[in-house]
């Protein structure tokens, strides 16, 4: 379903993800803003005049730009960068104009100014998880006791809640959390070290410009400002990879659950959705397939990262572009899964009645280690297995019901009369601290939720 497309049951459309932040006229802006900056940085260490700054300064707005000329000089040059210092510096002025990108080489400018519209992107991704955090504590907290078929390798295993299921999620996405926090710290740097990196172009005066320019963007400086570094650039697209693992699983899970034959869940369906041309009846997973899709175009871009940081000598700029390329699309697709989550965790339908039904789709066989650990007590727990597991297998070959194979069993029925075996195969008394689980993971997510938004009042 596109982006467009997905809408709440009050029409809300979401927001468009982080796509704005990659186009190429945002990428040229925010090379501008490093290009002023850079221009301000070297004026604050007297290495050029500080009216030639503001002058540059004020002339770094794409639309005080000829876009025709920058797009003529691009396809003549061939260059990245090369046709933007040339306009910007036209319009800066003759006197300022010879200032511009002094001392500075290319990869300096576009990889900070990426940077930034990284920063940009971070920010919203952990807007995103806090969202999707406190949606789901919310989910958690209300269905901790809610019972539902816990399923190992496809099949009836015990009892668990969808609450506890939702806790799994929240858990993961916890983490997820604090590794793009950490990630960015590394990540979020200015490097510039000129055409090798050793700030020969702008002599002594070279670290202090690297140090200005970072507390002007508000940014950490590169420890080394080498070209050639970048794990860390492949680290934070790495940390992308794994939040998609999760952002996957969650929307394979709803997808498992809304099948037909299960029914306890169902993504947001606002009046007029179509699930199909010729199917009237269809209420497809749609969003689900989205998260699903664009999750895969995530975990993607993380083999691209790893090649893009095995650079050759003191630059390479075939391996900056796979960067590039990582780093766009991982994050694009990032902010298309993550806006869909939110949709997801705030809308999404539980069907208490249907994980009801369905618990009790094996005539009881999902209690069978609720009875054989009862059994246990008394006849230890390889005798007490074989008696069940007994059971199980004729009811299988439809000899009886799980109950009645029971109680025919004399052993058995010797130690447990028809209202303790009816306990025991209740769903209800077999959740063990699901419910518990559920509540704390809900606490931790709300903890994790308050945190950010104080972290986020004092940034601002």
């Amino acid at each position: 379903m596109p982006l467009e497309m997905i809408k709440s049951t009050a029409n809300r459309v979401p927001e468009p993800g982080i796509r704005a932040l990659f186009t190429l006229d945002s990428r040229w802006q925010y090379w501008l803003d490093v290009e002023a900056a850079l221009a301000q940085a070297q004026a604050r260490v007297g290495m050029i005049p500080q009216v030639v700054a503001d002058k540059i300064s004020a002339a770094a707005h794409l639309d005080l730009l000829d876009r025709e000329c920058i797009e003529e000089t691009n396809r003549r040059t061939a260059h990245t960068i090369v046709p933007l210092i040339w306009e910007l510096s036209r319009v800066a002025g003759e006197d300022a104009g010879g200032w511009v990108h002094w001392g500075a080489t290319t990869q300096n400018i576009v990889q900070t100014g990426d940077i930034l519209i990284l920063r940009q992107a971070h920010e919203q991704f952990l807007g995103y998880l806090s969202r999707t955090l406190g949606l789901l504590a919310q989910t958690a907290q209300e269905t901790a006791s809610i019972p539902i078929a816990g399923r190992t390798h496809g099949q009836h295993a015990i009892p668990v809640t969808f609450g506890f299921k939702v806790g799994i999620w929240i858990d993961e996405l916890l983490r997820h959390f604090e590794r793009l926090n950490s990630a960015a710290e590394r990540a979020l740097v200015t490097v510039l070290g000129g055409a090798a990196g050793t700030f020969a172009a702008m002599g002594p005066q070279g670290p202090d410009v690297q140090r200005e320019l970072a507390a002007i963007l508000n940014l950490r400086q590169a420890t080394h400002p080498a070209r050639s570094i970048a794990d860390h650039l492949a680290e934070y697209v790495s940390v992308l990879g794994l939040l998609a693992g999760t952002t996957e699983k969650i929307g394979r899970e709803v997808y498992s659950l809304m099948r037909t034959e299960y029914g306890e869940v169902e993504e947001p369906m606002p009046a007029g959705t179509v699930g199909s041309s010729t199917m009237p009846q269809k209420r497809n997973p749609h969003i689900c397939q989205d998260i699903i899709a664009r999750s895969a175009s995530v975990r993607a871009a993380v083999p691209m990262a790893l090649e893009g940081m095995v650079v050759e000598h003191e630059a390479d700029r075939s391996k900056d572009l796979l960067m590039q390329e990582a780093l766009s699309t991982a994050c694009i697709a990032m902010g298309d899964v993550l806006v869909r989550v939110v949709h997801i965790a705030d809308e999404m339908s539980v069907n208490s009645a249907r994980m009801a039904k369905n618990l009790q789709l094996t005539g009881g066989l999902i209690m069978a280690e609720s009875v054989m650990m009862k059994l246990g007590e008394v006849f230890g727990r390889q005798r007490a297995h074989d008696l069940v597991y007994d059971a199980t297998q004729r009811v299988a070959s439809g000899v009886g019901t799980f109950a009645e194979l029971l109680q025919a069993n004399p052993a058995i029925r010797e130690q447990l009369d028809a209202d303790a075996l009816a306990d025991l195969l209740d769903p209800s008394t077999y959740l063990g601290h699901a419910p518990e689980i559920a509540v704390d993971a809900a606490t931790r997510a709300r903890t994790a939720v308050a945190n950010f938004e104080v972290s986020k009042r004092a940034k601002s």
